[in-house]
């Protein structure tokens, strides 16, 4: 499915009374659309180990985090896959998705990526133990900035 056939998706729920669609494709992904407010988001979560668009709370766009290939010491750094705004939780008054000195699986959710208006989750790569967040709830991240520091 290519941007295009998601934005006339996006688009199609606009124009209805559709409070949400789930929508499942053989490709390995699937899409959920929620109206939100003013806002649909897009929800794309992998089926397959290749790489899908994801995004949270409202819209999820899900890339996965990129490792870095050489670890700092014995730590490895995961970056993020693309330009937006962190989120450490999914909505103001939830509780962040990590914190220091938690353990993650590969797999779990780190943190959310807004970017135009969808909410990326982004996943850990390695399972182990934060050691270290780098950035600010609600800063502006680059492409493969250094998010969280994991001790494997």
């Amino acid at each position: 499915m290519d941007f295009n056939e998601i934005r006339q998706l996006i688009d199609i729920v606009n124009s209805s009374d559709l409070q949400e669609t789930i929508i499942e494709q053989e490709g390995g992904f699937k899409i959920i659309l929620r109206r939100s407010s003013a806002t649909v988001a897009t929800n794309l979560t992998p089926i397959t180990a290749a790489p899908a668009l994801q995004a949270p709370p409202q819209a999820s766009f899900a890339a996965p985090l990129a490792v870095r290939s050489e670890p700092i010491s014995d730590l490895i750094e995961s970056r993020s896959p693309i330009v937006g705004t962190f989120y450490q939780s999914s909505s103001p008054d939830a509780p962040p998705f990590v914190a220091i000195n938690d353990t993650v699986k590969k797999g779990d959710v780190l943190c959310i990526i807004e970017a135009m208006k969808l909410m990326n989750e982004i996943e850990a790569e390695v399972s182990g133990t934060i050691v270290e967040i780098l950035v600010e709830n609600g800063q502006a991240v680059e492409y493969d900035q250094p998010l969280f520091r994991i001790k494997p």
